[in-house]
């Protein structure tokens, strides 16, 4: 019997961000829990926990992949928590476990996510104001972004 796998969506953003920012990323994580998708992140603060607790406050799964070498590093809201022990390094991991990508404001960290993204030719949904590349399909709400982004990873 075939099985059918849950889509994997990664949300990048800001390691430290605003109350805004935060908002959008735990409704973000709320929406991939409720379309049944797992999470994963950087494991670490900012737009990665509120994602983490946003997708945990619906019961969902969350994955962590850390820049350092100790998984009790990870927020409180991840569930599997990856230690790489390779920095920033760990962003293509992010990129490559994903089955689509969404993106909130952040900062040069998002933006090699991002590039990655595109270069690799996984689905980028954005809620960001990085206005880099026309394959980046905009959002205008975490509702819209993590809808696409769940449609998109059932394509691929």
């Amino acid at each position: 019997m075939a099985s059918k796998k849950r889509p994997v969506i990664a949300v990048i953003g800001a390691g430290r961000c605003s109350g805004a920012a935060m908002k959008q990323a735990e409704e973000v994580g709320r929406e991939i829990a409720r379309g049944g998708a797992i999470l994963v992140c950087g494991g670490l603060g900012g737009v990665m926990e509120a994602a983490s607790r946003g997708a945990k406050s619906e019961g969902g799964v969350t994955i962590g992949i850390l820049p350092g070498s100790d998984k009790n590093n990870a927020n409180d809201y991840i569930d599997f928590a990856i230690p790489t022990g390779i920095g920033e390094a760990r962003n293509i991991l992010i990129i490559r476990t994903a089955d689509a990508i969404v993106a909130l404001p952040g900062e040069f960290g998002t933006l090699s996510e991002m590039a990655f993204t595109m270069k690799i030719g996984k689905p980028l949904v954005s809620l960001s104001d990085w206005d880099i590349s026309d394959k980046i399909i905009r959002a205008d709400s975490p509702k819209e972004a993590v809808r696409e982004a769940i449609n998109l990873a059932g394509r691929k």
